[in-house]
């Protein structure tokens, strides 16, 4: 329902806050942007923002670029209920895109049959989603849309801004490899395997415009673009339209090289960059032409180059939780077998034993928080290294040197061990055995 209180700012622009209810029946804000005395019912559009708590705000340009070209804009406040840092559920956001789109075909000056929806990043999933459930969506655009799942899309995206910041790529390898392969293990990662193919398989009839910056730093432009042209000309959509933002960022406000912004407010301290007038222009004129009942053949612009590749992400794969996990056990068994029993105390044992358990947990953590803080926590870098990782990597040869003082110091021991010493040491001295291969596969040794 909306607000009885229509507003405008001196732009030409009317405001109109409104309420609607969500997924699960939960009650959204947000505000209806239309062009003061608009000649007749015209197109609608429902803005569909990206991940984090998106509030709309960040939309303005978008919202006011799409309301002077006379198409009725919502733009609302995503979800705090439902959607987390750890949990995500990308049909419960279409159903709120899809209850936008329904109170704007209820409003008078829009024409029902022509009302979309549009979407960034996250929402490059979310909208199609919602187009593929309910005819009610005459178009669908997109900006940034990934067509790799959620996990494989962010470990791109972490491994491109780590190159930008001079991290060579065996920590990069890292990064997309073993702890990518961690966090869809142990499921940290929410919505990691979403598979976007299905759903645009399914947009038959549903124009589409799918657009990415040509600095797009956050997906992969390049080869997102090529599935979302395959994946549409597989459901035989003849009005798919693939392009880029020239001098685009990810969100196709300007850049110079896709990591600052040109122009522009600040959000949250910092700068969103002025949205690229091509964008805007080409955005605004495909949906016109949709709802005048011309909507543009298929084609496919030239894609611009990507610095990386994207590296695909084993599903449901249980090494990468359970090695470590066995080797914490390992190296944590013998000063458990100390306390829970008197016996000799071997001090180069000890010192394997500590820095055994230092070491795996420190191989772990360093990029698992390259993921949940972001690239940052890869600062300061040195020799093409995170400094941590440095620090990492020589824990990583003290357990090597550890291991083997404990064995040269067990062999000259007198009198020699007992058979109850050496079942103590077994849990140990496999975990430092099966420690070298695991440090390798985790790019320790690189």
């Amino acid at each position: 329902m909306a607000a009885p209180v229509a507003y405008a700012d001196g732009d030409g622009l009317v405001r109109q806050e409104v309420t609607f209810r969500g997924g699960g029946g939960l009650v959204l804000h947000g505000a209806v942007l239309s062009k003061g005395a608009a000649p007749g019912p015209g197109p609608g559009i429902v803005l569909v923002g990206g991940s984090g708590s998106g509030p709309r705000e960040e939309y303005r340009q978008e919202a006011e670029a799409f309301a002077r070209a006379g198409i009725t804009t919502l733009v609302y406040d995503k979800r705090t209920v439902g959607y987390s840092r750890f949990h995500r559920d990308f049909g419960l956001l279409a159903d709120d895109a899809l209850a936008g789109v329904r109170l704007l075909r209820s409003r008078s000056g829009v024409d029902p049959r022509h009302v979309g929806l549009w979407g960034f990043s996250e929402g490059g999933w979310v909208a199609p989603l919602a187009a593929s459930r309910s005819t009610d969506v005459a178009f669908v655009v997109t900006i940034g849309g990934s067509g790799y799942d959620p996990l494989r899309t962010q470990a791109w995206n972490l491994a491109t801004h780590l190159h930008h910041q001079g991290v060579g790529a065996p920590f990069r390898r890292t990064v997309a490899g073993p702890t990518a392969q961690l966090m869809a293990s142990t499921g940290l990662f929410p919505a990691a395997g979403y598979d976007p193919l299905p759903v645009l398989e399914r947009l038959r009839r549903t124009p589409v415009l799918a657009l990415w910056g040509d600095h797009d730093r956050q997906v992969p432009p390049q080869e997102s673009a090529r599935i979302f042209r395959a994946a549409l000309a597989r459901a035989g959509n003849r009005h798919a339209v693939i392009g880029f933002v020239a001098d685009g960022a990810h969100n196709g406000h300007r850049t110079s090289d896709g990591f600052d912004r040109i122009g522009g407010p600040l959000f949250h301290g910092k700068k969103l960059g002025e949205l690229a007038p091509r964008c805007a222009q080409t955005m605004t004129s495909w949906v016109r032409a949709v709802a005048a009942g011309r909507p543009p053949a298929s084609s496919a612009a030239p894609a611009p180059g990507q610095t990386l590749a994207t590296t695909p992400v084993p599903d449901h794969a249980w090494y990468p939780w359970l090695a470590p996990a066995l080797l914490l056990l390992g190296f944590a068994a013998y000063p458990m077998s100390a306390l829970l029993r008197r016996g000799p105390v071997l001090r180069p044992v000890r010192w394997l034993a500590g820095l055994g358990l230092l070491a795996v947990a420190a191989t772990v953590t360093c990029p698992f928080a390259v993921f949940v803080v972001g690239d940052g926590a890869a600062e300061p870098v040195v020799w093409g290294r995170p400094a941590l990782w440095l620090v990492v990597q020589g824990l990583a040869v003290a357990v090597v040197v550890s291991a083997c003082v404990s064995a040269a110091a067990l062999r000259r021991r007198q009198p020699a061990p007992s058979r109850a010493v050496w079942l103590r040491l077994a849990p140990l001295g496999l975990a430092a055995v099966g420690f070298v291969p695991w440090a390798v596969w985790w790019g320790v040794a690189a």
